[in-house]
């Protein structure tokens, strides 16, 4: 199985309807756990988005959205949010979150022992304001438009050739408009060759990390307002986690 087919599994959907819907009490069973890392997929958006830079009939495009849910909370601010991913299995549940509501799925307890759970879409969010659609961030379709906010979330560090895509990202965002880009700079030859990373190898004997790499890529087209530390948690199961760190940077088209 490459990289990529992992998103197709059943246990990438469940991890990630969890990951995105699921309650701190099923995240997170321990009460000694790192609260403070759970609710990612909405937190990009409530701790990146500057809600004052909006125009009354923002658009939002929410890249390497999985199963959807920062594409919904862009909803609360956005007139129009568009949600694309890799993934074909991550868009039909997606689809259906925006379709129906709601969605269930079994996340694992430990070894084949599962509990039934329901993702639902947050109340308040209007449905209607957003669409799903299968992509691929470095081949998008040339009849997007432009956006006043775009999304990418943990994406970066999973794509062929990251650079491409950086550089592709000025044409999408409308001056003024928002780029939110987070990573935890999981830099790994399953999904990036060893030559199109961003960050964690030397140089000429200097050390190049990420943050670098995205100043010297994007800095032409955008400027640079603010950095974040986020910690995310991803659950395996009752007694397996990943605890990770992204680093957000939020940038505004020059």
């Amino acid at each position: 199985m490459s990289a990529y087919d992992f998103y197709q599994t059943d246990r990438a959907q469940s991890e990630y309807l969890l990951f995105h819907y699921g309650s701190p009490a099923q995240t997170m069973p321990w009460g000694f756990g790192p609260l403070e890392a759970l609710d990612y997929p909405s937190r990009c958006v409530s701790e990146c988005l500057d809600r004052s830079r909006l125009p009354s009939q923002a658009r939002a495009l929410d890249l390497g959205c999985a199963v959807g849910r920062s594409t919904f909370e862009l909803a609360r601010w956005c007139f129009e949010v568009i949600g694309i991913d890799y993934s074909h299995r991550f868009i039909e549940i997606a689809q259906q979150l925006q379709q129906c509501g709601s969605v269930s799925y079994d996340y694992v307890e430990e070894g084949r022992l599962t509990t039934p759970a329901t993702a639902e879409v947050p109340a308040g969010i209007d449905r209607q304001r957003v669409r799903f659609e299968q992509g691929d961030a470095q081949d998008l379709r040339s009849d997007l438009g432009q956006f006043d906010v775009v999304l990418m979330a943990n994406l970066v560090d999973r794509l062929r050739d990251p650079k491409s895509c950086l550089d592709s990202l000025h044409s999408l965002v409308r001056q003024g408009g928002q780029l939110i880009l987070t990573t935890p700079c999981t830099w790994l030859e399953e999904y990036t060759p060893r030559l199109q990373w961003l960050g964690g190898f030397e140089r000429d004997g200097r050390v190049i990390k990420t943050l670098e790499s995205l100043r010297a890529v994007l800095d032409p087209q955008f400027a640079l307002t603010r950095t974040l530390d986020m910690p995310f948690l991803i659950r395996e199961h009752e007694r397996k986690f990943q605890w990770s760190v992204a680093q957000a940077t939020i940038w505004v088209r020059r």
